[in-house]
């Protein structure tokens, strides 16, 4: 007997009760291999994630010391794409829409272009603020924003 699922997975098994299994791929959740196996998986409510209006006003102000930090330290030639890239960055983690390729890019940007300055830029993304605001975007946003910006 052998079975595939819509994902691709394979688990087949013959007659004598001899079990093979080829899992390939990104998989995330159970897998079991063997016989006479039996699994149960309960799923509570999904508590709500919730940014408070004050945890905003603590993020805005974050952004805003992120600026005056650039224009104090940053070359004057510099500036300007460096307050630029805040801008984009600041605008990614709106709670409306959390846009994790922008995140990645800016961050990106400030390690090749201003590294004196990305780690208060990191610091910025990997905020606890933030992260709710990904882990109110769903389970698939957080666990991207997990794989790209978790050491």
């Amino acid at each position: 007997m052998s079975e595939s699922n819509e994902t691709g997975h394979q688990v087949s098994s013959n007659i004598s009760g001899n079990v093979s299994a080829r899992i390939s791929g990104n998989v995330s959740g159970q897998v079991a291999i063997g016989n006479n196996i039996s699994q149960t998986q309960i799923l509570g409510e999904s508590e709500s994630i919730e940014v408070t209006p004050e945890e905003l006003i603590l993020l805005k102000q974050l952004f805003e010391e992120l600026k005056v930090r650039i224009t104090l330290e940053v070359e004057p030639s510099k500036q300007s794409s460096a307050l630029e890239r805040i801008d984009e960055l600041q605008e990614a983690v709106t709670p409306e829409k959390i846009n994790l390729t922008t995140m990645e890019y800016v961050k990106q940007w400030f390690m090749k272009s201003l590294p004196k300055i990305s780690g208060a830029v990191t610091s910025v993304i990997i905020h606890p603020i933030v992260g709710k605001l990904v882990e109110a975007s769903g389970d698939v946003a957080a666990e991207e924003f997990r794989r790209r910006f978790q050491p």
